[in-house]
């Protein structure tokens, strides 16, 4: 159990080098699944929801600022014992993916067994920018009437819609998807709780040690991103000691679900490449998911 009271969910499917994955603001472990049929055969997948996320408890003293989080993952990491993992965050997920890694990378200067190989950031958040507009409303004193009282799929739907390149990746699947978590009031007040405090109070600190995560990085992005502006992907991509950026075109902040094969195509491709943290092996052969029609 996460200090504070919050612990992750995760699911736990595959084999092979260990992959953990974490949706961002909002999200569920469900955002995942376009890459599934990519990864799945060929390594051991862990999907996490967050806590006060998804599947995940939402205790009322559970701690949801991005370290609270990053606690609940290493939870999550020491249960299952993984070792030479790489971490994948979207979004929010991202930031809280860079502070496990430097926890871990501490702890392994302390003399625990190697669990970080590498790390992904999908348009994930690590440097001072503006809230987005969903989460500044979130964090506002009506936000918990406006959750309590409005349409749930109303509300989703039109925030997806705000990040993304083309609605066609706004189904209604999606939108019940994400909406159902929120018919939870302990959820809804996680929620609420997470964006008041989604800024760490250290950030310029915690910036400052991007430069110890000296593992194989990724940074992927889409070119159209209205939450994590591409600027933030060039630069994060450049502070990491081994990191490199991947654009992907007519694409906005939902990159799995907007754009599931280029995505996971370039994934697979750094994941076994000659700077790759399972450098040597063969990457998966493709999988059929539909790309959005924004990606055609």
């Amino acid at each position: 159990m996460n200090r504070g009271g919050a612990a992750a969910a995760w699911s736990d499917e595959g084999s092979g080098p260990p992959l953990v994955l974490l949706h961002g603001y909002g999200g569920h472990r469900g955002f995942w699944e376009p890459w599934l049929p990519h990864l799945r055969d060929h390594y051991r997948c862990v999907r996490i929801d967050l806590p006060g996320f998804g599947s995940a408890p939402a205790p009322r003293d559970g701690d949801y600022s991005p370290r609270g989080l990053s606690r609940a993952v290493l939870g999550a990491i020491d249960a299952l014992d993984l070792r030479d993992a790489t971490l994948i965050g979207h979004s929010l997920g991202g930031a809280v993916a860079l502070l496990t890694a430097l926890v871990l990378i501490d702890r392994a200067r302390e003399g625990d067994p190697t669990r970080l190989a590498g790390i992904v950031s999908v348009a994930g958040a690590a440097y001072a920018q503006r809230t987005p507009p969903f989460v500044h409303l979130a964090s506002t004193p009506l936000a918990s009437l406006g959750f309590a009282l409005l349409p749930k799929r109303w509300l989703i739907r039109t925030a997806m819609r705000a990040v993304v390149a083309s609605d066609d990746v706004v189904t209604e699947q999606r939108v019940a998807g994400y909406a159902r978590p929120m018919q939870s009031r302990a959820r809804r007040a996680a929620y609420l709780r997470c964006a008041r405090a989604i800024i760490p109070t250290d950030l310029d600190r915690l910036v400052a040690r991007i430069p110890e995560i000296d593992v194989p990085a990724l940074c992927l992005w889409g070119d159209r991103d209205p939450v994590v502006p591409l600027a933030g992907g060039r630069r994060l991509a450049a502070e990491l000691p081994r990191g490199r950026l991947e654009v992907l075109e007519r694409c906005g902040h939902q990159v799995v679900e907007e754009r599931p094969n280029a995505s996971a195509t370039v994934l697979r491709e750094f994941l076994t490449g000659p700077e790759g943290p399972y450098a040597g092996g063969s990457p998966p052969a493709a999988a059929e998911v539909p790309d959005s029609p924004s990606g055609s």
